[in-house]
């Protein structure tokens, strides 16, 4: 499985242990759990390890947990036993990385026994389950082949019965067999949805696998990681706070507090691009000034590290009139608290009590709309102090900024379409509860707390009360991979045709659980790119909406194509089978049969199959995982349709063999009316197929693929009958004016029949389903 072929390009090849007293570089697949593996910066993380030293350890757990930011460990930090992935402060995982400090940690476990293996493991036992589309095929086809098996057997042995000749007998029989199976269906649906596959490709979502494209159309719940598609996944700055409260981000004040997280900042812009930690990096977009500008006019000359117990970073920069500047971010409480001074409107001025409580009040405020708030602050001295606590006091203090990994543009809108088209949209992160809930709010997917669930709860409900519940959520929080897995199936126990969407490896497994599984393009790793059924090269949430709306169009069309080819072989085997109840010679040869199958239903079942999209298709729900694809009156309809064809060709055939031929017993004339006007009916009707409103209100022209498919095969059908090899070849005649015109009379009853039908509906206070 790609899949797994691309979680194990993931593992650190070596490591490094420390074994009898000595320093070892290993392969990784030596490692055995009790080995002391030794962490620096920059290293792949071999194993799991419970750490036993660290020092301002962080890793990129973001492809593990979907948490945008480097998390944070720390080897004294206690955990509860069953505590997510991301909140295991004292634990780093396989195939994460160090993104800075060291360590040194004890395996406890390796291989298929890591979280990395765990997911590995899910990857392999999770089989993608069928789509809508193909149980429905699949349900058509067997009813389709019991019921011609039965009508040819009832057919021959009735005919036993009355003493006909077996052969003649058997023709019949496979004369019937030929009109009631509609050969071309199989190539069509493949075509139709081999053409969406293009389309959508346009649109920027790459399908993997054909049947995914109907699949689209079905879904019902669209279940989204947070991190990189509905958000970002880049910490951007969005609020100050300063003494005169919020102030815009363009402000003087503003600037000024963003200039100096900027040169208190080890970030770099590389050849354009920013590298280092997403929260520096945010100060560096936000700041009107480049780094390297102010870093010349107040070059760097110290720098006191962040480190966990001191919740702060200090730099220390020479000034141009000479003496020092220390600049300070940190912890708002931590920083707050060694701040003596307050800049308001350009001056220090004295920070009093009731202000350290205001700002307190103020940073409380942000961090409860689910935003990272640092505090900035300075002093400006001579010299530098000896001793580092003396530099990081006596601070004045500059304001609070407030960074978040904000909602992707369109993503509001996209989840607006979603809720008017029947489509439940949920959040599933191993992100925060309080972030989560706070983002869905503003993307509009949750109202109220109590639609969140985490995954400690998750772990309290057994699969059949998540299953009764799980509804009810538009949020779940710190969730593991298991977990994701749970609530897609605990969605498709309700009979839910479910799409999930996620970028990293911790989605994998989902994904490939899901009905369709959407991965990320640009950011979404090999992982979840093998697993998924669909790729957004944009990593764009409404890019799966668009998808939606051309998988629905797609569905809609092949239910035309079927509505088409079955009403058309309903005729087909009503001919036949009325010719052998009558006692009449057969009104259509095994041949011509064949003919009307392949070329006469096939080509304006293609065109129906690309028609254009509805204007109105995401405004309906989505249809039911179980429902029979001859729901909402199509079954009924194309009984009647079938019906009338038949009669027609049955018709034609009656008043060519009665006053036209000259020797009834070899009605060559009547099959040849009988032939046209099956034909050309069907070209007719293929028009009536488009849509429920009237032909002429869509435009006879809108469809040009149409005009041009019927054009072609009644071109075809007229050269059958004119072309004398090909006249001799299926046994048809060259027919007079009178004909023709008789031909073209009936052959234009399915239109006035079904358009008259059509205005009758549209005048009743009901709308007809298609």
């Amino acid at each position: 499985d790609k899949a797994i072929e691309a979680l194990k390009k993931l593992s650190s090849p070596h490591a490094q242990v420390l074994r009898e007293g000595k320093r070892q570089r290993v392969e990784s697949w030596e490692l055995v759990p009790g080995d002391i593996v030794i962490l620096q910066a920059g290293d792949l993380v071999p194993a799991d390890l419970r750490l036993l030293r660290s020092v301002e350890l962080k890793t990129e757990e973001s492809a593990l947990t979907g948490e945008s930011l480097p998390a944070e460990k720390d080897a004294q930090a206690h955990c509860p036993q069953n505590a997510p992935l991301g909140e295991r402060k004292n634990m780093v995982f396989a195939s994460t990385g160090v993104a800075s400090g060291a360590g040194v940690g004890v395996a406890v476990a390796t291989g298929m026994d890591t979280a990395m293996g765990k997911i590995a493991r899910m990857l392999q036992n999770e089989k993608a389950p069928q789509t809508p589309l193909q149980q429905k095929l699949k349900q058509t086809g067997k009813v389709l082949g019991v019921g011609v098996v039965l009508i040819c057997g009832v057919i021959f042995l009735l005919g036993l019965f009355q003493r006909m000749e077996p052969l003649e007998m058997f023709m019949i029989a496979i004369s019937l067999g030929v009109a009631a199976i509609p050969e071309g269906l199989t190539a069509v649906v493949t075509i139709v949805l081999a053409m969406g596959i293009k389309r959508m490709a346009q649109k920027r979502a790459i399908v993997r696998h054909l049947p995914a494209v109907e699949t689209l159309g079905s879904t019902q719940v669209i279940c989204s990681d947070k991190t990189g598609t509905l958000t970002q996944n880049k910490m951007t700055v969005v609020a100050f706070a300063g003494p005169q409260g919020e102030q815009p981000l363009e402000s003087p004040a503003a600037q000024f507090a963003l200039e100096l997280a900027t040169l208190c900042n080890n970030s770099q812009s590389i050849g354009g691009t920013l590298t280092g930690d997403p929260t520096e990096t945010a100060f560096l977009r936000a700041c009107k000034r480049e780094k390297p500008s102010l870093e010349q006019d107040f070059p760097r000359i110290g720098e006191i590290p962040f480190t966990s117990a001191r919740k702060m970073m200090t730099t220390a920069h020479r000034l141009p009139q000479g003496g020092c500047r220390v600049v300070s971010k940190g912890a708002p409480d931590v920083l707050i608290a060694r701040c003596t001074g307050l800049l308001r409107q350009g001056e220090p001025q004295p920070f009093t009590a009731a202000m350290k409580a205001k700002l307190l009040s103020d940073n409380a405020a942000l961090a409860g709309r689910a935003l990272r708030v640092l505090a900035v602050a300075y002093k400006d001295v001579e010299a530098l102090p000896a001793d580092d606590r003396q530099t990081e006091s006596g601070l004045v203090f500059c304001g609070l900024i407030a960074m978040e990994d904000p909602p992707r543009p369109g993503v509001k809108e996209a989840v607006a379409q979603c809720k008017g088209a029947g489509i439940l949209p949920v959040m599933i992160t191993g992100d925060h509860a309080a972030t989560a809930f706070a983002i869905a709010q503003r993307l509009g997917m949750a109202e109220r707390p109590s639609q969140v669930l985490t995954g400690q709860e998750l772990d309290r409900l057994d699969e059949a009360q998540l299953a009764q519940r799980v509804a009810q959520y538009r949020v779940f929080a710190r969730v593991s991979p298991e977990h994701k897995v749970k609530i897609v199936k605990a969605f498709q126990r309700q009979g839910k045709v479910v799409a999930m969407t996620g970028d990293g490896v911790n989605d994998a497994p989902a994904l490939k659980a899901a009905d369709i599984g959407c991965a990320m393009g640009k950011n979404g790793t090999e992982v979840a790119q093998s697993a998924a059924d669909m790729v957004l090269t944009d990593d764009d949430f409404s890019t799966i909406v668009a998808a939606v709306r051309e998988g629905r169009g797609i569905y809609q069309n092949i239910r035309k194509t079927i509505h088409f080819l079955l009403s058309c072989n309903i005729g087909e085997i009503l001919v036949v089978f009325a010719a052998f109840l009558l006692r009449v010679p057969t009104p259509l040869l095994a041949i011509q049969l064949l003919w009307v199958n392949l070329v006469t239903d096939s080509f304006p079942a293609l065109a129906l199959g690309v028609d254009p999209i509805q204007r109105d298709v995401m405004e309906a729900p989505p249809h039911k995982r179980d429902e029979s694809i001859f729901s909402g009156g199509m079954g009924f309809s194309l009984a009647v349709e079938g019906c009338l064809v038949g009669a027609l060709a049955l018709l034609a055939y009656t008043l060519g063999r009665v006053f036209f031929d000259v020797d009834p017993a070899n009605p060559t004339v009547g099959r040849t009316m009988a032939f046209c006007v099956l034909s050309l009916s069907q070209l007719v009707h293929s028009f009536n197929m488009r849509s429920e409103h009237s032909v002429l209100k869509l435009g006879l022209f809108s469809n040009r693929k149409l005009v041009a498919a019927c054009g072609l095969c009644a071109f075809l059908m007229v050269s059958v009958v004119l072309f004398p090899p090909l006249a001799a070849l299926f046994k048809t005649t060259a027919l007079t004016l009178p004909q023709w015109l008789l031909v073209a009379a009936l052959s234009l009853c399915p239109l006035l029949v079904v358009e008259g039908e059509k205005l009758l509906w549209e005048r009743l206070p009901r709308k007809k389903k298609t």
